[in-house]
């Protein structure tokens, strides 16, 4: 099984989130993560777009901006069209996280682009999975504090620097995403 993260990062932060999707992916047995950085100029090479038509399961991940995903991820999906007309990603698992400033920022905008963009490719979404960490007692460490359920939402503040955020929280939420990405995709793959 094959699991490939395609994101792109603006300052480093949804990058950290990219890897530790890609590091929860490979905590199940038999399955490999590969991640696929989408370039300043909002590109990827033939050999990226190769694996994205292999893969098993395919997570989107890009920062808010300006309530939406990055025009970088944009020119991607507005690229990925070539494959949409071939149903090259039709019923391949699906999955997307984004990451911002804000503790909302209207991460939500971001989250249902992806989960469009996947429906238009024919792919299967699948949400978190996780409860929310909503009591008196939560902290920002806590497992989903951001309280997302259909796809991974990250915060790292403006002024941290890369090595500093997202929190251990949302760095630990995004491994148990890419975890349970990865065992759907092994069960879905033995169903196929």
């Amino acid at each position: 099984m094959n699991v490939v993260v395609v994101y792109h990062s603006g300052y480093g932060h949804t990058k950290n989130v990219a890897e530790a999707v890609a590091i929860g992916i490979e905590q199940v047995d038999g399955v490999v993560a590969q991640k696929v950085p989408i370039d300043v100029q909002g590109d990827i090479d033939a050999a990226a777009w190769n694996a994205l038509d292999a893969a098993d399961a395919i997570v989107f991940g890009t920062p808010t901006y300006m309530g939406c995903v990055s025009w970088q991820f944009k020119k991607f999906a507005e690229d990925s069209s070539k494959r949409w007309f071939q149903l090259k990603w039709k019923d391949k698992l699906a999955a997307g996280f984004t990451n911002s400033a804000s503790m909302n920022g209207d991460k939500h905008s971001t989250i249902a682009y992806l989960m469009t963009l996947a429906m238009q490719h024919g792919m299967v979404w699948l949400g978190t999975g996780l409860m929310p960490a909503n009591n008196k007692a939560s902290d920002r460490d806590d497992i989903n504090y951001l309280g997302a359920f259909s796809g991974l939402m990250a915060q790292s503040p403006a002024d941290a620097d890369a090595n500093d955020a997202p929190t251990k929280g949302d760095i630990e939420t995004a491994k148990l995403y890419g975890e349970r990405v990865a065992q759907w995709a092994k069960k879905l793959g033995s169903v196929g």
